[in-house]
């Protein structure tokens, strides 16, 4: 395989083990709650467009999801001091408790998928992970 055909691996098999954890949860939360809650929890408050920006979203589609969220108590929306035109989001307290639990349900629900690897593909995983998390950090969210 060629470096590219090796990103092109990890990217589907990144998007089948995500529709596995799906399916054998039973979870039927949106992706883009789970996005938005980890984006405000990794960066902090944030303005509706650079949510929409970050996810890939309409900023229309974003403040519907964003309105499904506070209602839920996942997230708050306030008015920027500076531009009373612009929401800026946090996450509650709710929210991030609720992230947590959907991480360990993920957590668990793929562990029998990975039981039989031994200690070397486990090393192998453990670098990849780490390779994948330092090459996919959103390095500057648009504020």
């Amino acid at each position: 395989m060629t470096h590219l055909e090796d990103i092109e691996t990890l990217i589907t098999a990144s998007a089948t083990l995500t529709r596995i954890a799906a399916l054998e949860t039973g979870n039927e939360t949106p992706a883009a709650q789970w996005r938005t809650l980890a984006l405000l929890r990794d960066h902090g408050a944030l303005r509706v467009g650079a949510l929409a920006t970050v996810s890939r979203v309409s900023q229309p589609g974003m403040t519907r999801l964003l309105g499904q969220m506070a209602d839920a108590g996942l997230v708050e929306r306030e008015q920027d001091a500076a531009d009373s035109r612009v929401s800026i989001v946090t996450a509650t307290s709710a929210g991030l408790a609720a992230l947590d639990e959907w991480r360990d349900q993920l957590t668990a629900a793929l562990a029998p998928h990975f039981a039989d690897l031994d200690e070397r593909e486990w090393e192998a995983l453990a670098i990849t992970a780490s390779i994948l998390r330092r090459k996919t950090v959103v390095a500057e969210v648009v504020r």
